[in-house]
């Protein structure tokens, strides 16, 4: 289903989950991001780090009468009930790359859903960012990236995939990756160039210091 956009930019997005954040969390991707999205209850973060957002998307059911309150002009109400707040808010957001705190932690059922959500929109160039990893969903074909020696390189089926991998201690061709079945959550760059080949979902989890 197609949606109309809500928040469209040029320049990269942050959309702000209710999940529990560290200080300075926000105040980490300032450099990154042009606009914040507040997702429900993750408007509270950007009303007590003093941001307005572009927009306050979701069902509003979490959201503090304080930022209702605050943010009435930016409050997007979606009452649809067979999406997550996340998934609403992803949908109706159009960046080059759309950061995403507050999204992990908590509730394990939560995080999993957004997981879903971000394999399913390959389209949008999602990274989930907590105070230890950033994690995006490998590109269809081939994704490369220059690491140096010992950097930590998960790599995690979101579904069924064929995926190779090069430029690891643990290089591997070909296998099949399933949830249930082969992954690779803890390999480790050699040196130089990794390369990562999929022709279905797998999220890539890097050290934090790497988001750039």
């Amino acid at each position: 289903m197609t949606v109309e956009a809500i928040v469209s930019s040029p320049e990269n997005v942050c959309l702000v989950g209710g999940a529990s954040l560290s200080d300075g969390a926000i105040a980490s991707v300032f450099k990154e991001v042009a606009l914040f999205v507040g997702v429900d209850r993750g408007a509270d973060h950007l009303l007590a780090a003093g941001i307005t957002p572009a927009a306050v998307i979701g069902d509003l059911d979490s959201l503090s009468n304080e930022a209702r309150t605050a943010f009435a002009a930016a409050l997007c109400h979606v009452a649809e009930q067979s999406t997550t707040d996340f998934e609403k808010a992803l949908s109706r957001v159009v960046a080059p790359a759309i950061l995403c705190l507050g999204f992990t932690g908590g509730r394990i059922d939560h995080a999993l859903s957004v997981l879903n959500a971000m394999a399913r929109f390959p389209d949008k160039a999602v990274i989930l960012i907590d105070d230890d990893d950033v994690s995006f969903v490998a590109n269809l074909g081939v994704t490369t990236l220059d690491a140096p020696a010992g950097l930590r390189v998960s790599v995690m089926p979101l579904g069924t995939a064929m995926v190779s991998m090069d430029g690891v201690q643990w290089p591997f061709s070909e296998e099949v990756m399933t949830l249930d079945g082969f992954t690779s959550p803890s390999n480790a760059a050699s040196g130089g160039q990794v390369t990562i080949t999929t022709n279905g979902p797998v999220l890539v989890t890097l050290p934090r210091p790497f988001l750039q």
